[in-house]
């Protein structure tokens, strides 16, 4: 279907194994900082909150990390006030982008990242954002669990779709839905190749060779910034050939 789930697996798979965690890290911070300022510190009650601790908890983030980063964003201790700020954009091939970003320095960050897309062929500064909607977005690998059983278990939890992807299933539900749909699969002991609240595509570019190769860098180059949060993109590339490039690098 998209380029989405082979990129957000790859990317989940080199956030586990190499240096970025500690990037990572700083990123979830931000969030349960900025999601607990905004709605509150109770994780039950606060959907946002709930989701970034639990991205958190994915990744072995120490229970005290988390709990200084919610204890900032309600103020019962110092730290940052980070402000959020949504960019779009063209990237290579006239691909649509989504770059959501938190920052204690907006003019900086926006500086920074119109350079990143100058630097790519890409053109800073679109109207792109209708062509994305707000999903709960899963991936399961294939030989992890079977199309019958994981789509009669996505659905009870409350999923509206479940879409082939070469090797991949991805899973598509309401924001509202994401959290019981992580949940239901984590007590069937499916592993999961990625799982987030994402801005979906409606549709798709294809890209290979030249532009493929300047997409990836891109990508790459944007969710390296200690600033961005969230890329989203509508590429497609085949999956062979995306992780001959990943690979490459």
């Amino acid at each position: 279907m998209s380029g989405h789930s082979k990129w957000a697996t790859i990317k989940h798979k080199k956030g586990a194994a190499d240096a970025r965690r500690g990037k990572l890290f700083t990123k979830l911070i931000k969030e349960i900082t900025v999601a607990a300022r905004i709605g509150g510190g109770d994780v039950d009650a606060n959907p946002r909150l709930r989701t970034a601790v639990n991205a958190a908890k994915a990744e072995n983030m120490p229970a005290d990390n988390i709990k200084r980063a919610m204890q900032k964003g309600t103020g019962e201790l110092p730290g940052s006030m980070y402000e959020e700020a949504v960019y779009e954009a063209y990237g290579p091939g006239g691909v649509a982008m989504m770059i959501e970003v938190a920052t204690d320095n907006k003019n900086r960050t926006t500086s920074e990242i119109r350079h990143i897309f100058g630097k790519h062929g890409g053109t800073f500064g679109a109207s792109v954002s209708w062509m994305f909607s707000k999903r709960g977005y899963v991936v399961v690998e294939k030989d992890k669990a079977g199309e019958d059983a994981l789509l009669e278990l996505v659905t009870e939890a409350g999923a509206d779709d479940m879409k082939d992807d070469g090797s991949s299933w991805e899973i598509l539900s309401s924001p509202e839905s994401f959290h019981n749909v992580v949940e239901r699969l984590k007590a069937a002991q499916i592993t999961l190749a990625a799982a987030e609240v994402s801005m979906v595509p409606q549709n798709y570019v294809k890209l290979t060779g030249k532009q493929a190769e300047q997409m990836l860098r891109l990508m790459e180059e944007l969710e390296d910034h200690e600033d961005v949060q969230h890329v989203y993109a509508n590429f497609d590339i085949e999956e062979a050939e995306m992780h001959a490039l990943t690979q490459a690098k």
